[in-house]
């Protein structure tokens, strides 16, 4: 079994979703970086997603986008993040590590170099959000070569034929996004999830986790009633680390703060009666 099938098996187990928190690998700083991810995971997150710092994040809205620009501009590079990355691995063996990534970070040296060197340092998934369903066949072979799951998007607007093609190339997760654009916190989620998910559900998909908006512990409460797996919550994270760079221990405690926050939203106790 893989890491995403026995954390959702267990989960399932337990009457609990996913939460899953996203950062910028070496933002704000490579050392500070790892210790948020310690943070993330002592404080209740299920998996991780994250990013490789990059100059043109054309899916993600400002906040992530800042990120990505403090990492660079501190010299983050991608030989940085692999090692951020196996360090996380080595301490925790059985928490699934996915990357959310842009295909120039894949092609710069080669797919197969990048397969490579993300599989050598722990990773369980790669979604590489620039690259069309209809063009995703190529790197979906190196990804599965070296054991690790291509993550597909479902976008709301998705059709039944489309939604279809995504279950039966994803594996790990599928990355239902909420509504269309960048990513962002919003105020409310749209209805459209429901159908996406159930959907997917219909055609054996992966198990779907809503992204793009999760913002609050009642996002994630209504991720869980459209029948998502569990909920990926990004730019709120982010704003966390924004929020507190002057203050590294404000910082982590903020993150984690709101971390056990999300992670508390996942068990299905916390539902609305009508759920």
């Amino acid at each position: 079994m893989t890491r995403y099938s026995q954390l959702f098996r267990r989960l399932e187990a337990q009457h609990e979703g996913a939460f899953v928190p996203f950062l910028v690998l070496g933002d704000p700083d490579p050392e500070t970086s790892l210790e948020l991810i310690r943070c993330l995971v002592s404080n209740g997150a299920d998996a991780l997603e994250l990013g490789l710092p990059f100059s043109d994040p054309v899916a993600d809205g400002p906040v992530i986008q800042a990120a990505g620009t403090r990492a660079l501009s501190r010299g983050a590079t991608l030989d940085q993040a692999w090692t951020i990355l196996a360090a996380a691995r080595s301490e925790f063996p059985a928490v699934p590590i996915g990357l959310l990534v842009y295909a120039n970070l894949v092609l710069h040296r080669s797919a197969e170099s990048f397969y490579r060197a993300a599989a050598e340092a722990g990773v369980d998934s790669v979604l590489v959000a620039d690259v069309p369903l209809l063009e995703s066949g190529r790197l979906r072979t190196f990804a599965q070569a070296r054991g690790i799951a291509p993550v597909l998007i479902a976008p709301p607007n998705a059709d039944d034929e489309r939604l279809a093609a995504v279950a039966a190339q994803s594996e790990g997760y599928v990355y239902v996004t909420s509504r269309p654009g960048v990513t962002g916190a919003d105020q409310a989620l749209q209805q459209d999830g429901a159908r996406v998910i159930r959907t997917l559900r219909a055609a054996g998909s992966a198990p779907p986790l809503l992204g793009f908006g999760i913002a609050a512990p009642d996002h994630v409460r209504r991720a869980l009633e459209l029948g998502a797996a569990g909920a990926i919550s990004g730019s709120a994270v982010v704003q966390h680390v924004a929020g507190n760079l002057e203050d590294r221990i404000q910082m982590l405690r903020s993150v984690g703060r709101f971390t056990a926050e999300m992670k508390a939203a996942t068990r299905i106790g916390s539902l609305s009666p009508q759920s």
